[in-house]
């Protein structure tokens, strides 16, 4: 399918259940709308990277930099656009449930009650809803204006691209699949709960907490942002190193020194900074040892997005179970760990050496794929050989041109000769003369003169 058309479809998908959330009046339609919203959001998370590995390859890292960075930018934005749109957040202590149900958004008098849409009655939650809807239909236009520019052509040129794969394809993208279970699956864990733990294990207050939760977000957002620049010279696996490094130092500290909050905003900004560049660093990685298709993306992104919904499900259970341990920062540990035994594998398979078939079956399918590219050379050399074909034609006739020139001058010389020697012969009657004039004496002769000079010019 056209990736321009898919992704357009995924935005205004995105952008009808966006409208339609702050009607709803039922759970049902509720989940509908959200499920279809968590849909879109899927495909929009595949297609988007496999398109741009398809556009630039294996040097799309700087591009694929950017692709999450915005996605890191819009998490840090999204809390203070959801916050200027419901006011001042209301404290979870102290209050009843008369409380709670005077403080809920209510329906407007005039909606209907047995009626599945309806006004809601906080009217800066739907304008906070509607820009954001708009927003992303305004995208989606400019996707499918891309969808009916593009052409057969441009087809033609992405089915044309050098295609590659490893020895151990199918085992690297399990692997990928793991790498990024785990990755992810952290990375949402430790940015859910940190506020918790913060709160309930380590003494903080609300506001301490909430700090510690923005400069983890925070971090996260400004190293994707550095790393744009970062893959412009540095290749993905080195990258992939440092984060992990980064990941390994920061989540040790945190299980040793659980309780300090010196080393917990200290470590947090270090944890924040080490995970962003591991999910789009590893997407560019794989790129450079095997193509990556969109079937393949979808199983790591399924891989990523079972990280995001199972740990912190498990690890919200076992933190309720254990209170008094840090499991949180159990399973930061435990990913990280997990992460940096993966990665030297995954490098290992995709640095072998493939077998002489696969060598002669990619040889030859890279000839195929660069016969579009080499038809203009080959068009090039006929053109040159033409020319030199040319060039020996227009040599040989200014040989025969020149033989013809030569042999018209000493015919000319020799009718010269003949003239002035019947000349001679008419002056002269006398024998003597005509034997000083004869062959035999021709060296001396005006004649024989004419015939040596003729002969050095030849």
């Amino acid at each position: 399918m056209n990736p321009f058309l898919l992704l357009g479809l995924s935005m205004l998908a995105t952008t009808v259940s966006l409208y339609l959330v702050p009607f709803c009046k039922t759970a049902v339609l509720l989940i509908v709308m959200t499920s279809v919203f968590g849909v879109s959001m899927g495909i929009l998370d595949t297609g988007g990277n496999v398109l741009i590995l398809a556009i630039w390859g294996d040097k799309g890292a700087p591009h694929m930099q950017a692709l999450h960075f915005s996605f890191a930018l819009g998490a840090f934005l999204a809390p203070l656009l959801a916050k200027l749109a419901l006011g001042t957040t209301v404290s979870a202590e102290n209050h009843t449930e008369a409380d709670w149900n005077r403080s809920a958004p209510r329906l407007s008098p005039e909606a209907d009650p047995e009626s599945l849409f309806g006004v809601p009655d906080n009217r800066s939650l739907l304008w906070a809803y509607a820009v954001i809807a708009t927003y992303i239909f305004v995208v989606s236009t400019f996707l499918f204006a891309l969808f009916f520019k593009s052409s057969q052509q441009e087809k033609a040129k992405t089915s044309a691209q050098r295609s590659r794969r490893a020895k151990y394809h199918n085992a690297l993208l399990c692997l990928l699949f793991l790498f990024f279970f785990f990755y992810v699956g952290a990375e949402v864990t430790y940015g859910s709960y940190v506020f918790s733990f913060a709160t309930t294990h380590a003494g903080m207050t609300e506001g301490e907490a909430a700090g510690l939760n923005s400069i983890f977000w925070g971090t996260f957002a400004t190293c994707r942002g550095l790393a744009v620049f970062f893959a412009t010279c540095l290749q993905p696996g080195i990258m992939i190193v440092l984060s992990n490094i980064g990941s390994l130092l920061s989540s040790l500290l945190l299980v040793l020194f659980n309780k300090s909050p010196t080393c917990l905003w200290i470590a947090t900004s270090v944890y924040g900074a080490s995970m962003a560049t591991t999910f789009p660093s590893g997407v560019s990685w794989i790129e450079q040892y095997t193509t990556i298709h969109g079937k393949a993306a979808a199983f790591f992104v399924v891989g990523a997005s079972l990280g995001e919904m199972a740990i912190p499900a498990v690890i919200g259970i076992l933190q309720g179970k254990y209170p008094d341990l840090p499991v949180v920062l159990y399973t930061s540990l435990g990913s990280a760990v997990a992460t940096a035994v993966l990665f030297p594998v995954m490098y290992k398979l995709a640095t072998s050496p493939l077998s002489r078939q696969q060598k002669e079956h990619r040889k030859s399918e890279d000839q195929k794929s660069l016969l579009s590219s080499s038809g203009l050379n080959d068009h090039e050399e006929e053109n040159e050989e033409d020319d030199a074909e040319k060039w020996n034609e227009m040599d040989f006739e200014v040989i025969e041109m020149n033989d013809t020139m030569r042999d018209s001058v000493i015919e000319t010389s020799r009718n010269t000769v003949m003239e002035s020697t019947a000349e001679v012969s008419n002056q002269f009657h006398s024998d003597a003369l005509v034997c000083e004039f004869s062959p035999v004496n021709a060296g001396k002769s005006p004649v024989n003169r004419l015939a040596r000079n003729q002969d050095k010019r030849d």
